[in-house]
């Protein structure tokens, strides 16, 4: 069983929830404290094992490629002025040469197609897709262990209330392993009451490279797009999926509410800030 070690990052999304913000700056770059959201998804993929990866990337959307490169100047001025502790950070979160490609999702036709266009650079291992928005703390390493345990596709859920199950894409649940556990059907936003649980695709997901050749011939789905969804039902037919039920609390930041949710969890974690900032946030609410 081949371990996995790339990811794909769909990243060529134009972010209009977050107009006029994103008119020139990629959402993918709006910052999470002092961390673009992208970086926050890379960290925690290299800290699950991941060592390529690999950006699919629109128009206007250059500046992601320019943050994961070395910045000369900016590196020369700090170390002028010997900012060391700034040098390091930068070195710390710097990929290694050949760690990262970038190819372009030519026109805007749906996450599948965008996965799709990755293909030849992840070649013919299994691999993971990552969408940029979900910022999902070790949710990567659990995905892997899952993957060790069970080999195939693997999917990550959490549960939502039953009411909101129309909104998300659904797996249906056969039989489970503790943490895991086999899927058995999925469907895209299914109508109120007829969703088969309440556990919804998370944003995390491990494939086998054979669902390239379907999304090759996917016809166009929902919103008149090519979905990953679709060719992952085609893909259960030859191959096991197993959801992994993610230990912990993922924030979408591709939302004004869960990024503004995110700047407030992952500040108030910082050892530095947290403390001055829950006063200040403290002080805030009592204005109220």
């Amino acid at each position: 069983m081949k371990r996995i070690r790339k990811a794909v990052l769909p990243v060529a999304g134009l972010g209009t929830r977050f107009l006029p913000a994103t008119k020139a700056v990629p959402k993918e770059m709006l910052c999470v404290v002092d961390r673009p959201v992208v970086q926050h998804v890379v960290d925690e993929a290299r800290a699950a094992g991941i060592e390529h990866f690999i950006f699919v990337t629109g128009r206007n959307k250059a500046v992601i490629e320019d943050h994961f490169d070395i910045a000369y100047e900016l590196n020369s001025t700090l170390e002028s002025r010997g900012k060391t502790k700034e040098l390091e950070a930068l070195a710390k979160d710097q990929p290694k040469a050949g760690q990262t490609s970038f190819t372009r999702q030519q026109e805007p036709l749906g996450l599948g197609h965008a996965v799709w266009c990755a293909r030849e650079l992840v070649g013919d291992e299994p691999f993971a897709v990552i969408l940029p928005d979900m910022l999902s703390r070790g949710s990567m390493e659990q995905m892997i262990s899952a993957y060790d345990k069970h080999g195939g596709n693997i999917i990550a859920v959490e549960e939502v209330p039953h009411d909101q199950t129309h909104q998300y894409g659904i797996v249906s649940v056969g039989q489970e392993f503790g943490q895991t556990f086999e899927i058995t059907g999925m469907v895209e936003k299914p109508p109120k009451g007829t969703a088969p649980s309440n556990y919804i695709i998370s944003g995390r997901y491990i494939l086998q490279p054979e669902i390239f050749d379907l999304l090759s011939t996917q016809e166009r789905g929902a919103g008149n797009e090519i979905q990953l969804t679709d060719s992952m039902i085609r893909l259960m037919k030859d191959q096991k999926f197993f959801g992994m039920k993610y230990l912990g609390k993922t924030y979408d930041t591709g939302s004004k509410i869960g990024f503004l949710m995110a700047n407030v969890a992952y500040a108030l974690e910082r050892e530095e800030l947290g403390s001055d900032f829950r006063k200040e946030l403290e002080a805030l609410l009592r204005q109220k």
